[in-house]
C-alpha cells in the first residue's frame, strides 16, 4: 500500500538556518501535534482487461492532528470536493471520483485518471491555507 503522511519539520540540514516560524497561532502548539501524522495511502495499479474500469483508492489519514484540534477532517474534505480537477474543471467529480470521510479518515476512490502525487499537492495548498506547513509536512513513502 502507498501512503502519505504528516510529519514535523524538526531538523534542519546541516549548514543551514531553520525557516521562520510564519503563521504561528496564538499560544504553543501542544507537543503532540509537533509529532503528528496525516497519511494517505494508495493501492498499486492493477493490470485490467480492456472492458473493465480500473478503481483507484486513497485514503487520508490525519487522526493526530485531528485529535489534537489542529485539522478539521470536515473541511479537508469539504477543501478536496471543491479542488480536484477531474476532466480539468474543478467541481466536475460526477460519479468519477467519490470522497467520503470515517472519523479521523478521508476516502478517495477514482474511476478517471488519479495520482498519489496530485493528493499529496492537495493536501500541501490545505495545510498552506490553514498556516500549517510551517509545522506539518506531508509524506508519501512507497
Amino acid at each position: 500500500a502507498q501512503a502519505i503522511w504528516l510529519k514535523p519539520l524538526c531538523s534542519t540540514p546541516v549548514g543551514k538556518a531553520r525557516p521562520p516560524a510564519i503563521g504561528i497561532r496564538e499560544g504553543p502548539l501542544p507537543l503532540r501535534s509537533l509529532l503528528a501524522a496525516m497519511v494517505v495511502k494508495g493501492l498499486k495499479k492493477k493490470v485490467i482487461a480492456k472492458g473493465k474500469k480500473q478503481m483507484l483508492k486513497f485514503s487520508i489519514d490525519c487522526q493526530q492532528p485531528a485529535d489534537d484540534n489542529i485539522i478539521e477532517t470536515k473541511d479537508l474534505e469539504k477543501f478536496l470536493t471543491n479542488r480536484i480537477k477531474v476532466d480539468g474543471k474543478t467541481g466536475n467529480l460526477g460519479e468519477k471520483v467519490t470522497i467520503s470521510r470515517d472519523k479521523q479518515k478521508i476516502q478517495v476512490s477514482a474511476e478517471a485518471p488519479f495520482s498519489k502525487r496530485y493528493l499529496k499537492y492537495l493536501s500541501k495548498k490545505y495545510l498552506k491555507m490553514q498556516q500549517l506547513r510551517d509545522f506539518l509536512r506531508v509524506v508519501a513513502p512507497n
